[in-house]
């Protein structure tokens, strides 16, 4: 496997859940020592697939709790050219995190990135009532803060724990038990590697010529007269003039598939543009 082959690029630090997802990503494509690069934003990953520097790149797509995530949709829509090649899901169990031999009653700040400190607001409250809270730049970072200071706890996932050395002490602190996020493995179009899952999913970006009434039910109602299933739609803006939008839609099923086919050719007839950003397996 060539070198170029063998790098991913995703939000860093390490020990991040994004970084989880890569490892995940690098095993279903048999990459088994994979080259890492750790951006700092999702735009810098999408630059590094873009501009050719990796092979690949792992995105945040959408959290069960907090919806879609804006900043990889925006990409998809306005400034990348990069296609999904595959979806992988985690779920988000937090931890609270300590120096090795650091009890709980000798902690006096909690940090976190600032998702991780909402998403574990009553256990915070009932266990650890009075401490201050700090935010760090990710849940990873907050390991690392925790390694260094007795005084400080971290909330991240045993992922980064067994990274920077931290105990565990309490696990699935989370509010919601039911916490996931969906990351997107993406490469430029034309690279889609052989992959397989459970089932396929099909992204869409779609534009409208003009904003008129009705135009949203034509949309729905091309993929309601196919009996395909509707997964996820969300409208953006289209930062051009306020009140203009356009949709990403999502659904199971391939674009090679017949019925998938007849409803783009039909909508690509209706609307200024029908983008695929990608027809991939979930892993």
């Amino acid at each position: 496997m060539a070198a170029l082959d063998r790098t991913i690029a995703f939000l860093g630090p390490r020990g991040t859940y994004t970084n989880e997802a890569a490892d995940a990503f690098a095993a279903a494509l048999g990459i088994e020592q994979p080259e890492l690069i750790e951006c700092a934003t999702f735009d810098d990953v999408f630059d590094c697939v873009d501009r050719g520097r990796a092979a690949f790149g792992v995105v945040g797509k959408e959290n069960s709790l907090e919806g879609p995530v804006t900043a990889t949709l925006d990409n998809f829509a306005f400034r990348s050219s990069a296609v999904i090649l595959a979806e992988t899901v985690i779920s988000i169990h937090h931890c609270l995190l300590t120096q090795p031999g650091v009890r709980i009653e000798d902690v006096k700040t909690v940090a976190s990135h600032a998702q991780g400190l909402a998403q574990c607001r009553r256990y915070l409250n009932e266990r650890l009532p009075g401490r201050s809270t700090m935010i760090a730049p990710s849940t990873a970072e907050s390991a690392r803060l925790a390694a260094a200071d007795p005084t400080i706890a971290g909330i991240a996932n045993e992922y980064a724990a067994a990274l920077h050395g931290c105990d565990i002490a309490a696990r699935d602190i989370e509010d919601h038990l039911g916490n996931q996020t969906a990351f997107a493995l993406i490469g430029r179009p034309g690279s889609a590697p052989q992959l397989t899952g459970e089932h396929r999913k099909t992204t869409l970006a779609l534009f409208l010529r003009e904003d008129k009434a009705g135009a949203l039910h034509m949309i729905l109602s091309e993929f309601a007269y196919a009996g395909i299933n509707i997964t996820m739609l969300q409208s953006r803006p289209l930062k051009q003039q306020f009140g203009d939008y356009m949709f990403f839609m999502e659904f199971s099923g391939s674009d090679t598939d017949l019925d998938v086919q007849t409803a783009l050719s039909c909508l690509r007839l209706k609307l200024r543009e029908v983008k695929v950003l990608g027809s991939y397996p979930v892993i």
